[in-house]
Order: structure tokens, then sequence, then C-alpha cells
């Protein structure tokens, strides 16, 4: 018998306990440039029509890219926050839970074809851990964890080590009707030993975006 998507949070903790594949990690002294980082203070990103709201910095600026909102697409709520003084940049993607999106699937030879599927809650959440768990050839460690803030907002944060691509990601749902998720970039090639000092200061941003996040009533 199938799961509802309704308990199916419920079971996010005891699942991840068993399965997530968390290797310690070891810190090491390093030396780093000195980086003047930006005073902090926020905005609020509440947009009509968006089924989201939260917080970002105010030394920040929301990007909306043409592809997703100047043209009538699948997905008309993508939006990118970019950190142009600290050269990165927060993917932010969303799905309403049951609806279509298109895919990329993999062809017999290779390449990929499009593909219009429906957004199943448990299967975006399968796709979360494996598009993270891509950086374990390059990743230190990868630690994730779940989480519920005070605004009753769940899911799960992602730490990778390392010189993975991108150092933080994290998705959160409410199982039935909406799933977002973010990936931290940055510009320059990965490099844990300069990029660290700037990831440990967005993490307190990213931290107050999820704290902040809710989900939009009509």
């Amino acid at each position: 018998m199938r799961i509802k998507a309704s308990k199916l949070l419920s079971l996010i903790l005891p699942i991840l306990l068993l399965y997530a594949c968390n290797s310690p990690y070891t810190s090491k002294k390093r030396g780093y440039y000195k980086i003047d980082f930006p005073e902090r203070s926020y905005v609020k990103f509440d947009e009509k029509g968006f089924p989201y709201s939260f917080e970002y910095p105010s030394y920040a600026r929301v990007v909306r890219d043409s592809t997703y909102f100047d043209q009538d697409t699948l997905n008309p709520y993508w939006i990118n926050i970019d950190f142009p003084s600290l050269g990165g940049k927060m993917f932010l993607s969303y799905k309403a839970v049951g609806g279509s999106s298109t895919y990329k699937v993999k062809q017999p030879d290779g390449t990929y074809k499009d593909s219009v599927g429906k957004n199943v809650f448990d299967l975006m959440v399968n796709d979360a851990f494996k598009l993270t768990g891509k950086n374990e050839v390059v990743a230190s460690s990868i630690k994730d964890s779940v989480f519920r803030t005070p605004n009753g907002v769940s899911g799960v944060f992602f730490r990778v080590g390392g010189n993975a691509a991108t150092a933080r990601q994290f998705f959160v749902s409410d199982t039935t009707k909406h799933f977002f998720r973010g990936a931290l970039y940055f510009e320059a090639t990965p490099n844990a030993d300069s990029i660290r000092p700037v990831v440990d200061f967005l993490q307190k941003d990213i931290d107050h975006l999820l704290q902040t996040f809710r989900w939009a009533t009509k």
C-alpha cells in the first residue's frame, strides 16, 4: 500500500538516520586573505502570486532569469539570489506537488531528451538526495539534517565539505502542495580553502532565509 504524502514527512527522520552516508569531517587550520564582509540586514521577498515568501540579505539581489519569467514556462517561480560582492549565487527552484515539470531523460545514445512528468513528492525528495550525492567524488563529507522552523516549515539541509561545486543545499516541502529547493554555488573554481570563510558567513543568511520562509496563503 502506498504511504500517503501527508505521512511521509514524519518518516523522513528515521529514513535519514538509516540511509544517510555522513562521513566525519575534521577541520584544519587554514590561512585566508582578509575579506570585508557586508553588514547584515534583510529585506522581504513577497511578490504577488508567488507561493512562498522569505527574507534575504539586503546586500544581495533577486534575479529573475528570463527563461522562467519573460516566457510562459512550467516553472514560473524559479529565482536566483546573487551575492555579487562575494561571488556567489543561490539557485532556488519551486515545483507544485502533483503538478507537471520538464525533466531531462537520458537516452540510450547518451543524449538527453525533454520529457514532461508529474511532480511526485517522494521522487522529488529522492532527486534532491541524488543531486547532492553527485558531489561525492570531490566532497570530503556530506552531512544532512532534518529541520523544522518555528513557522512550521520542514525540510532537509545538506552541508557539503571539500572542493564541491556547491557547499550548501536544502529543500523544504509541506509534502502535499509545495516543494522548494535551494543550492549555493560560486563563480570561481571550487576550492574549500578559499571559499570556506564566505560559506561560513553566508550560512547565517541561509539560516535566516529558512527561518523566515513561509508558504503563501490564499
